[in-house]
């Protein structure tokens, strides 16, 4: 279980991803070596997965984000495999989940403009296997994009 100090360099991380470690230990009250220990026993207890780049999609020229829930026709019993399989190869898919309730899967898909978007839902979406319901949102703004918890 974290500990204050790992709480606060958590914190820190979480504000600062890119920040050197000389900065990040500074701001957590920490030595570097001390920051350095505790962010692998973070890793090894899995609550530290890992640092990742974020990438603003718009700012390279994809203007379209399409938020789409699947329900998938659960009467044959290799669909959901099946599905996965076909959806994973959509090369604009950003982010797969899975769902218990009314809806099975939902997808994130981006596309440079509007026309790209009509060819990727015509050849790539519509042709996905085992949809028995399919629901697409439009992404308009995003209001709040943070994985910051009080920690």
């Amino acid at each position: 279980m974290p500990d204050t100090a790992d709480r606060r360099i958590l914190r820190h991380l979480l504000a600062d991803p890119a920040a050197p470690a000389a900065t990040l230990a500074e701001r957590a009250g920490v030595t570097t070596a001390s920051l350095w220990r505790r962010q692998e026993r973070l890793r090894e207890a899995g609550v530290l997965k890992g640092i990742q780049a974020r990438i603003d999609w718009r700012a390279l020229g994809w203007e379209v984000e399409v938020s789409l829930r699947f329900t998938l026709d659960k009467t044959n019993p290799r669909a959901f495999d099946e599905f996965l399989a076909a959806l994973r190869q959509v090369p604009e898919v950003t982010e797969i989940q899975s769902f218990l309730g009314s809806v099975d899967w939902r997808a994130s898909v981006i596309a440079r403009d509007m026309a790209h978007w009509q060819q990727v839902y015509r050849d790539r979406i519509l042709t996905l296997p085992h949809i028995s319901e399919l629901d697409a949102l439009m992404l308009v703004a995003t209001i709040k994009d943070s994985e910051e918890l009080a920690l």
